[in-house]
């Protein structure tokens, strides 16, 4: 079957045009003006704009903490991905701690089954040995081009040597390690000191995790991947310490790529002191108005390469855990739909960045950095995962409209101006008119290797 975008203004990371676009076999056939194509079916895009698909670079769907599991699976948050524009995401396949990465790769897929967006899988390591070496071969076979590593969490938490020999391992795969970036002994003495001061609700959560404690963890693992010798990436940046940290490691001549995510350029530690605080507790947590504008700077002049949302949804009944003990709160938030509604709203329409950049930090860095070949672009060949954008729809975000299976947003009050409303996923026309038309249409994209873009 054919479809025809019609009238709309292209836009990719290098600029817009004005042009049709013509789908076909599930691909993008021709990008051109005043198009016509016998048959096919015509969306009039006249005053939108077409753009690539978005890929979120941080999911957690399905994710299992022992005591409690997140609101959303595959199912679910991926509908919820696919209604704000997001046509691929890259979740966590997490090793256990006595399993295999190919154990950890299966499990995955068949929690992924009946997504429908697209979906990848970085590999979360939580052993790093022989055994494990050894299987990084068969991942890049199998479409893995990127790995993760935490500083924090007992049962995941890689001591430094480890770290240091899975960036050298990795890097032979043409793959890329990135790190959550937290001084866990320290902020564990700081969460007793917090508590020892009486203060167990969600205010206490920041003061247990203040900036210093990213910003020694990103300085930390910038010498190690400098001793390594390879490319290294930092998850979900929320300070304005850990970015000065990647610039020097940057001015040393390492090459580094930085991912932040909407609340850490939106939200500030303000939220904690209000009712529902627990809705904001989150690792690392909301930081200061200071922390904010740096990231918005570091988006503004290149320094920050993609934007993922780290979506890792609990209900209200489960933040309530934590309620006489905030270290006890499950850590996480929802967000995989407003991505590219916040950052159009926030950025591109307060004039903080333009609407090519936040294609390149949407779309075209992500693809291309994490080897999703075909993507991130519309163009002649490419995949035709592609979002209609009206810049004229706008809304309220509550904690009741959102398609995410939690019960409450972090971004509930926000007014959005501009949003997906047709979105194609490999051809299909899975978003109609701003309602889900065609679930269940994602499949895996199997990755090669990154292509460095610094």
């Amino acid at each position: 079957m054919k479809t025809l975008i019609a009238n709309g203004t292209v836009v990719n990371s290098d600029g817009e045009q004005r042009a049709d676009v013509l789908i076909e076999d599930g691909r993008v056939a021709r990008v051109g003006p005043d198009l016509a194509a016998e048959g096919a079916k015509v969306v009039d895009a006249r005053g939108c704009f077409v753009l690539p698909g978005f890929v979120d670079t941080h999911t957690h769907f399905d994710l299992d903490l022992g005591f409690t599991k997140t609101a959303d699976d595959f199912i679910t948050g991926s509908k919820a991905a696919l209604l704000g524009g997001t046509t691929t995401v890259l979740d966590f396949a997490t090793q256990e701690p006595g399993g295999t990465l190919a154990q950890a790769l299966e499990t995955w897929h068949q929690k992924a089954r009946g997504s429908s967006c697209n979906y990848g899988f970085h590999m979360a390591i939580a052993r790093f040995d022989e055994a494990t070496e050894a299987e990084l071969p068969a991942m890049s076979a199998a479409g893995v081009t990127s790995y993760k590593m935490y500083m924090v969490y007992h049962g995941l938490r890689m001591d430094d040597g480890s770290i240091y020999a899975a960036l050298k391992a990795v890097a032979k795969q043409n793959a890329l390690l990135g790190a959550h970036c937290e001084n866990w002994d320290v902020l564990l003495r700081m969460v007793g000191e917090v508590r020892a001061r009486g203060i167990t609700g969600p205010e206490g959560h920041p003061l247990s995790r203040p900036s210093a404690v990213e910003a020694e963890a990103v300085a930390r693992l910038m010498r190690i991947a400098e001793l390594a010798g390879t490319p290294v990436y930092v998850v979900h940046l929320s300070t304005k310490e850990g970015l000065l940290e990647a610039q020097r490691a940057r001015s040393r001549g390492q090459e580094v790529y930085l991912e932040t995510c909407p609340q850490y350029l939106l939200l500030t530690d303000e939220r904690y002191r209000g009712a529902g605080g627990a809705k904001f507790v989150m690792s690392p947590p909301l930081r200061k108005q200071e922390d904010c504008d740096a990231l918005w700077r570091g988006l503004a002049e290149g320094d920050i390469d993609f934007i993922g949302t780290d979506h890792c949804s609990f209900t209200m009944a489960q933040k309530a855990r934590g309620k006489d003990d905030f270290s006890l709160t499950p850590n996480g938030s929802a967000g995989v739909q407003h991505r590219g509604e916040l950052l159009c709203t926030y950025g591109v329409r307060a004039g903080r960045i333009t609407l090519p950049r936040m294609v390149e930090l949407l779309s075209h860095n992500p693809a291309r950095l994490f080897g999703m070949e075909g993507r991130g672009k519309v163009a002649e060949g490419y995949a035709a995962d592609l979002a209609v954008w009206d810049p004229a729809a706008s809304y309220c975000i509550t904690d009741e409209n959102p398609a995410h299976a939690c019960d409450n947003s972090p971004y509930a009050g926000f007014e959005i101006e501009g949003r997906a409303r047709d979105v194609f996923v490999n051809g299909a026309h899975a978003v109609e008119n701003f309602a889900l038309a065609k679930p269940g249409m994602g499949k895996y994209i199997c990755r090669k290797g990154c292509i460095h873009t610094r």
